[in-house]
């Protein structure tokens, strides 16, 4: 019996506890409980005639990568529509306003032959985009078997990953052949996604390079500024459990040479927010919560910044960015991504692990444009070092800047090797 009808066969046999994982999961927020039916393949809308692009991002981040590409392949396609696939919550509240008129998201469906089966036979995509790394096997090769040109864009796969895929090297082959086209971030990942059975895939960059700045309210941007005053501060972006700590730590090594130092925290996933502030406490700072509307006084030490969508905002606030993820042990997590701060002329700051985002850390570090630090010490000497010279804060940022928009052109190869996909699907519909 091969892997897939294996897969299938305990796939079709888990339905019941996918269904009460997902009962649970909107109990804690993480799913939404009135489009569960999007989950389980049911469609929320009806799918309009002419070419239908389908692009599936797991999460945030890779969502919002999608977005330059979304709005060229609506250039090039007139009459096309471009449903857009997450699982999580965040990202599809992140992605309902910023989507142009002729895309919209939906809620991708659970890894169940019937789902995936009712998703597909409703939807008929003409071409499937899948972001990253995240390879759902029926998905896939249910796609593949109908005759849908699949390409993997912004494609990565870390050492850690790729080990974790070779113990079962024919599943990783299978899934990976089934795109007619890899496009990787980076050299390192065309290589190891070759490895393991990607035809021939090329190196075009990393998409989120691409991406236009993330956007502020100017008016809650300068509420902000005049809150803040001239007080000395930086942001700790995308933190998860363990670098919180780090981040206090640093803060307070910091401040009993900078007074009034503000440190803005924003947490990777906000739902945390409890837990972190009662941490901060618990080390003798105080603390204010943005969700919960607490403003920023004279004598608050750190602002959680515990929303969605305000990411803009706090990195024209900081200045001066540690890029989290990348502070905990080698292979944990691998960092976030440095491109968003540095295209808002952010000094940055990162840990030891990018490995994620390797190729863009490695470009900043080289341009002068970031610093890497290891722990709380270090964390603390580099953030006071830029807080005390101006002058090199300002031409960290300008570099970071020069490296994002030296990049910008990632879109544009993407394109070019997905032209003949294109094309014919062009082609297709013009005939019909």
């Amino acid at each position: 019996m091969s892997w897939l009808a294996i897969y299938r066969l305990a796939t079709t046999a888990a339905l019941p506890l996918v269904t009460r994982l997902l009962a649970r999961r909107a109990r804690r927020g993480k799913e939404d409980p009135a489009r569960r039916g999007e989950r389980l393949g049911f469609a929320a809308h009806p799918r309009a005639a002419g070419p239908l692009v389908w692009a599936h991002a797991a999460s945030v981040g890779e969502s919002l990568s999608l977005l330059p590409l979304i709005d060229r392949l609506l250039d090039r396609l007139p009459a096309a529509r471009i449903l857009v696939t997450s699982g999580t919550v965040t990202s599809a509240t992140l992605l309902a306003p910023r989507l142009p008129s002729r895309a919209f998201h939906q809620y991708v469906p659970i890894d169940h032959p019937g789902a995936v089966a009712r998703f597909l036979d409703h939807w008929r995509p003409d071409l499937a985009l899948w972001v990253e790394s995240e390879l759902w096997p029926n998905l896939v090769s249910d796609t593949h078997r109908r005759g849908v040109p699949m390409v993997l864009v912004n494609a990565k796969m870390s050492e850690r990953s790729m080990r974790g895929w070779l113990r079962f090297p024919g599943m990783i082959r299978d899934l990976l052949g089934s795109f007619a086209l890899v496009l990787a971030q980076d050299e390192s990942q065309a290589v190891r996604l070759n490895r393991m059975g990607a035809r021939a895939a090329l190196t075009v960059g990393d998409l989120k390079s691409s991406a236009t700045p993330l956007p502020a309210d100017p008016a809650e941007l300068d509420r902000m500024n005049q809150a803040i005053g001239e007080r000395p501060v930086w942001l700790a972006a995308q933190t998860h459990e363990g670098e919180e700590t780090i981040v206090a730590d640093a803060h307070r090594i910091l401040a009993t040479t900078r007074p009034g130092l503000l440190t803005l925290l924003a947490p990777r996933h906000p739902n945390r927010a409890a837990a972190i502030a009662a941490l901060l406490a618990g080390r003798g700072l105080s603390v204010a919560r943005r969700s919960a509307g607490e403003p920023i006084g004279p004598a608050t030490d750190v602002y959680l910044a515990d929303t969605l969508g305000e990411m803009g905002l706090f990195y024209r606030l900081g200045r001066i960015v540690l890029v989290a993820g990348s502070l905990l042990p080698p292979g944990t997590l691998g960092g976030h991504n440095p491109i968003e701060p540095a295209l808002l002329g952010a000094a940055i700051l990162h840990g030891p692990d990018m490995v994620n985002c390797a190729a863009n850390a490695l470009a900043l570090d080289e341009a002068g444009a970031a610093i890497p630090v290891e722990d709380a010490a270090s964390l603390a000497a580099a953030v006071g070092a830029l807080l005390g010279d101006t002058a090199r804060r300002q031409a960290m940022g300008a570099a970071a800047l020069a490296v994002a928009a030296g990049q910008a052109g990632v879109v544009d190869r993407v394109l070019a090797q997905m032209e003949p996909l294109v094309a014919s699907i062009e082609a297709a519909h013009a005939g019909a």
